[in-house]
């Protein structure tokens, strides 16, 4: 309602404005729209916000990446490759939030879980995300995590032979221990800068 009203009297009075400043012998500027007016303001603003998310978690991974690519003098821009970063963050969306763990359940030194993905989408994330995981958790925690997959059924089999662990990985479940470690920075920085080769996304191409 406020955005129709701004439209309205700027309709309005902006004739009357141009009109009595060509009258003065004055320069006729055309009247800002609202909504340019209001970016605007908010771009002189920006310096000074209090706010440091710049969206959801994954643009601001994005913009993190982004930062860093600017900063580093080194940065090989032919080789810079942020789509692939985009698919991956993509993949961790649908492996957090559009999937659905079946079952959790104790085993001896560990846990097994069945997940499946909500859909083709999801079932082709979960793909792509398990086929690295257990190398980085074994790399991590010293934990095994087998993986098998029955139709669009994902078995996930972690264990320890460590006593004292097995309680923590079965509290971490499925989610926790996707998210365990550092290793997702790293890998995507490896991709952002190209230097992933596992990567099936094709490098950027220039703007013709």
């Amino acid at each position: 309602m406020r955005h129709l009203m701004r439209l309205l009297l700027s309709a309005l009075f902006a004739p009357l404005l141009a009109s009595g400043a060509a009258a003065a012998g004055a320069p006729v500027d055309m009247p800002m729209h609202p909504d340019a007016a209001h970016h605007a303001a908010m771009l002189s603003m920006s310096a000074s916000t209090p706010l440091t998310a710049a969206g959801n978690g994954a643009f601001g991974a994005i913009q993190e990446a982004v930062r860093a690519l600017q900063a580093d003098p080194n940065t090989d821009w032919s080789k810079v490759n942020l789509e692939a970063l985009r698919e991956h963050l993509v993949d961790m969306r649908n492996m957090t939030l559009d999937v659905t763990v079946r079952s959790q359940k104790p085993i001896p030194g560990g846990v097994e879980i069945e997940v499946s993905g909500n859909g083709p989408a999801a079932e082709a994330s979960l793909g792509r995300v398990l086929a690295d995981h257990p190398t980085q958790l074994a790399m991590e925690s010293g934990w095994t995590m087998k993986v098998l997959r029955r139709g669009s059924i994902y078995d996930l089999v972690v264990t320890t032979p460590r006593t004292k662990d097995v309680a923590e990985i079965r509290g971490l479940g499925y989610i926790g221990l996707l998210a365990i470690g550092n290793h997702h920075q790293v890998h995507h920085w490896k991709m952002a800068t190209g230097k992933y080769p596992e990567s099936t996304v094709p490098a950027q191409t220039p703007h013709r």
